[in-house]
């Protein structure tokens, strides 16, 4: 993060997304302010709180895409929630402690994974050696009080020299489909299949590492090959040299100070203030739940408790039918930043179309290149369907750019389905045939809304 200034974090995030500068810089700030207040020394770091931040916005400007991107430029533990997913306590479904579970289970995967790194030349050396014994079994030891005899030393040296052979073949990758027996560990339980997933879940617990404990592991034999042979036991070796104590207590550290929530569709919890009966109870009661894991609270994970003080929360909706005043004030009170994105206008889509490095029409192009067919689209058809998604979106459901992929797709149904059998190698799509293979569509209102 020292590297990345927030009018670098921008810089990425512009590679994806058109506009929303606002929200950009707002984000790129909460995120510089994580590496800020680790650079603070004395007492006051504890009291350095993160400022939460509410996207709002209609559907298809880029909230969610803010957050896959974020996810990738913020080293650390980062997880992508559903809001909708979560019900009251007492009811059956996902509880919101179950967030913060998951975020220290991708931040173990993530510091292991680190960790795996680190010794893996020393797991590679290891487990070639134990693949030598593989296709070389070691000659079984005398007696230690017999003499060795010097046909004992020759078999000794012989079997060094076939072995010294065996080695350079495996390190010039000479002998990687020769099969071998291999001993691994049976991580099967029958006994599990009686537990309900959520029960377990809900404990927080691994019952399969408990079990695992009590019950001696199970060693079978297959045969596999020797390049399938070297990744069991290069895995094996690795989680060998690797303290998981270490792991466990550098994840939960990094959850505790880096860690980030990113709950979309937050406006789905939200009920209108006149309604006092049905589901919409359910919705309010969430917001509790939420409550104190936003505000700051010690959650019971399988690695440990694992405090909430200073996660960043990033939430986002489209707060279409309700408001974020409609939140509960004391969530409301949690999310002090508010940022609104625009909703999106024809020369919007037309960057969209093809500025960004995931652009539609990059990537249609290099599908359709796929079949050695050259797909090209004129600047005026890039305009011409620009236009017709922003009308399309005025007349009916504002989606924002996914509009674009369903006049992309309707647009190209043809060439994608003939282009296997296609003599024509080269295709330039111009405004002209935009309008032609539109024009019934666009023009009739009941049918666009269907279709497009």
């Amino acid at each position: 993060m020292k590297e990345l200034t927030p009018k670098e974090i921008v810089k990425e995030l512009d590679k994806y997304i058109i506009g929303q500068d606002k929200a950009k810089k707002s984000v790129a700030i909460a995120l510089r302010n994580r590496w800020r207040r680790h650079q603070v020394k004395d007492d006051l770091k504890e009291e350095i709180m993160p400022n939460n931040i509410i996207l709002i916005g209609p559907t298809g400007v880029g909230k969610t895409e803010i957050a896959r991107r974020l996810a990738k430029l913020a080293n650390a533990p980062f997880i992508k929630v559903e809001a909708s997913k979560f019900t009251e306590v007492g009811y059956v479904g996902r509880d919101v402690e179950s967030v913060i579970r998951d975020l220290v289970d991708l931040s173990v995967s993530m510091v292991k994974t680190e960790k795996t790194n680190e010794v893996e030349e020393k797991a590679k050396s290891l487990a070639e050696e134990r693949l030598l014994d593989l296709l070389l079994p070691p000659v079984k030891a005398k007696n230690l009080n017999q003499e060795v005899s010097s046909i004992d030393k020759e078999a000794e040296e012989k079997r060094e020299r076939s072995r010294e052979k065996i080695k350079k073949s495996l390190q010039e990758k000479k002998l990687e489909n020769r099969m071998v027996e291999l001993s691994t560990s049976s991580d099967s339980f029958p006994m599990m299949q009686i537990f309900s997933p959520i029960g377990i879940e809900e404990m927080g617990l691994n019952i399969q590492e408990i079990f695992g404990e009590m019950a001696p592991k199970k060693m079978k034999k297959k045969k596999v090959s020797v390049s399938e042979a070297r990744r069991i036991l290069v895995q094996e070796e690795a989680q060998k040299l690797i303290d998981m104590e270490a792991v466990i207590s550098e994840a939960i550290k990094r959850v505790e100070n880096s860690g980030i929530v990113f709950l979309d569709e937050i406006d789905k919890i939200v009920g209108e203030r006149t309604s006092k009966s049905g589901p919409d109870v359910s919705r309010e009661g969430v917001q509790r739940d939420m409550l104190p894991i936003v505000e700051g609270s010690s959650v019971l994970t399988k690695y440990g408790m694992t405090k909430t003080d200073h996660v960043l929360f990033i939430a986002s909706g489209a707060f279409h039918i309700v408001k974020p005043s409609d939140l509960i004030p004391e969530l409301q009170g949690r999310f002090p930043i508010r940022v609104e994105l625009n909703s999106l206008t024809a020369e919007d889509f037309i960057r969209i179309l093809t500025e960004p490095e995931n652009a539609l029409v990059k990537q249609y192009t290099a599908l359709l290149k796929t079949e050695g067919i050259e797909l090209k689209l004129s600047k005026c058809a890039i305009k011409e369907i620009s236009g017709i998604a922003y009308d399309v979106n005025m007349r009916t459901e504002n989606i924002g750019a996914r509009r674009l992929h369903t006049i992309m797709t309707y647009l190209l149904d043809d060439i994608l389905f003939n282009a296997p059998d296609m003599s024509e190698k080269k295709i330039t799509i111009t405004d002209e045939f935009v309008r032609n293979t539109l024009k019934d569509i666009v023009a009739d209102e009941d049918l666009s809304r269907y279709i497009l």
